[in-house]
């Protein structure tokens, strides 16, 4: 299994969706910050186990 350079390219976006700035001019209310909570769970959780699968995989 060859993994190729532009397959890491879209987990990019995802790992800057941590490290942007803050934009003053979106509206931030309680249910927007516990979606963008949900949404980095979500993430996270969804890099755990592409991880875990890649290590299953690699290890047989």
């Amino acid at each position: 299994m060859i993994i190729r350079t532009p397959f890491l390219f879209i987990f990019v976006p995802h790992m800057l969706y941590f490290f942007r700035k803050k934009d003053p001019n979106r509206p931030t209310n309680f249910n927007i910050k516990v979606m963008h909570w949900i949404n980095r769970i979500a993430i996270i959780v969804f890099l755990a186990g592409v991880i875990y699968k890649l290590i299953e995989v690699f290890l047989k």
